[in-house]
């Protein structure tokens, strides 16, 4: 029996193409862990239909996603509703005191997942439009593809709140060195021509195209033979490894955990509260940010 979502859409929406879409508008499609595990669960089902040979990633709302769910961060029942879904990986320790529960909280729900989905053995497009801010960008950059209406703005606020990145570390790759610490060190928002300009994004359309657009590539893609998409792409993702990709990522996600220590150590909080509620404000006006 499939199961039933309550913030993600799916749909077949075209021989051998399946569209997962975030369906949460009125909270700028922030991430609490329900939708999270909803999201995973809609990718596994569109991976194990033999009949899909390309998954879109697209979103309803004026905002691709506006980042984790700080209310849900705060009020502490992030890790109450992990426990109470159940986890999807090995990890453990969910319920340990200090930074041991935490770090295990967003090594299986944040980091965990997103290179959970950068390695599904089929192609995956994001299809974005409006802002994607901080921890929208673990669902972004996931993709093998990524197409953005001209509307499209990407930002990691996560250096400004105390926090060296969100935990899915993947700016070198995206942006390359120099644009990668600029993004960060400045907490900047690129647009969707600078994104592509920089590597990050494929295609820039207008936003009453962007739908058909990505239709159109995804079809295109979804013609060719199941087995060797999946190998295509895995050798492209090996490629990326071998130069020490992976490395690379659990080195930042400890560093993250630091930041998140620190914090508490200094502040009582996982993040710097010098710019917190400010981001809470942008981030419920659909605005800007998050981060845990």
């Amino acid at each position: 029996m499939e199961q039933k979502f309550e913030y993600i859409g799916y749909d077949l929406v075209a021989p051998h193409v399946a569209r997962i879409t975030l369906d949460r508008p009125q909270r700028r499609n922030a991430q609490n862990t329900h939708m999270l595990r909803e999201l995973n669960a809609a990718f596994d089902r569109a991976a194990q239909d033999d009949s899909i040979h390309v998954i879109i990633l697209a979103a309803n709302g004026p905002h691709f996603s506006s980042g984790h769910d700080l209310d849900e961060i705060a009020d502490g029942s992030a890790v109450e509703n992990l426990q109470q879904l159940g986890p999807i990986g090995t990890f453990c320790g969910f319920s340990c005191a200090g930074a041991e529960g935490w770090m295990a909280y967003e090594r299986e729900v944040y980091f965990g997942l997103s290179e959970r989905w950068r390695n599904i053995p089929k192609p995956t497009i994001a299809q974005v439009h409006g802002k994607v801010i901080t921890g929208g960008l673990m669902l972004v950059w996931p993709c093998d593809i990524i197409i953005a209406s001209e509307d499209a703005t990407f930002q990691d606020t996560a250096v400004d709140l105390g926090v060296c990145g969100v935990e899915f570390f993947n700016h070198p790759y995206e942006l390359g060195i120099r644009k990668a610490k600029e993004f960060l060190f400045r907490s900047n928002v690129l647009t969707a021509r600078e994104a592509l300009s920089a590597g990050m994004v494929n295609h820039v359309v207008p936003r009453d195209e962007l739908e058909a657009f990505t239709l159109k590539i995804a079809c295109e893609i979804a013609r060719k033979p199941l087995f060797a998409l999946k190998l295509a792409k895995e050798a492209v993702n090996a490629a990326q490894d071998a130069a020490g990709r992976s490395t690379v990522l659990q080195s930042a996600f400890g560093h993250h955990q630091l930041t998140h220590a620190h914090n508490m150590m200094v502040h009582g909080l996982l993040m710097d509260p010098t710019n917190l509620q400010a981001a809470s404000q942008q981030k419920k006006d659909g605005a800007a940010p998050d981060q845990s």
